[in-house]
């Protein structure tokens, strides 16, 4: 048995579903940067059933980066876990994702949502700066997804 699986059972971790935007501008890739420094995209926790979750995805790019987009297509799914030091356990993140394209390549970050940076970048020094290896292949099947439906 996984311990992830032990411990969901045992209602010691915290399994969360959020959604979040890969978002495009021509050849360009928004991207944010978290208070590790860590680089990715935009994402949030949905609290309520009473919102959609393109427009939760839609509604954290603006927050985070201060992009407005366009939700264009579901794109796939990552998780990942981590241990959350201020509630003294293991968090398990379910993510959503949905294309999504911009019609400025302008971005600026919020500090208030813990983001310390924002901007779009050409795909290929995207793919140098991104963090996480899943999201490395996320950009690529969102790029793709894009292209067809642009």
């Amino acid at each position: 048995m996984r311990l992830s699986a032990h411990l969901v059972r045992n209602k010691q971790m915290i399994v969360r579903n959020c959604f979040g935007g890969i978002v495009f501008y021509g050849e360009n890739v928004l991207l944010i940067r978290n208070d590790k420094q860590e680089w990715g995209f935009p994402k949030g926790v949905l609290k309520t059933r009473d919102i959609k979750a393109s427009e939760l995805a839609k509604n954290r790019v603006k927050i985070e980066a201060g992009v407005d987009a366009e939700v264009i297509a579901p794109c796939g799914k990552t998780n990942y876990e981590y241990y959350s030091i201020t509630r003294r356990k293991p968090v398990h993140n379910n993510v959503s994702w949905f294309v999504m394209k911009s019609e400025t390549g302008e971005a600026k970050f919020n500090p208030d949502t813990g983001v310390t940076g924002a901007a779009f970048f050409p795909i290929v020094k995207a793919l140098d700066i991104i963090t996480y290896s899943q999201d490395k292949s996320l950009v690529m099947m969102a790029y793709q997804k894009y292209k067809e439906l642009d």
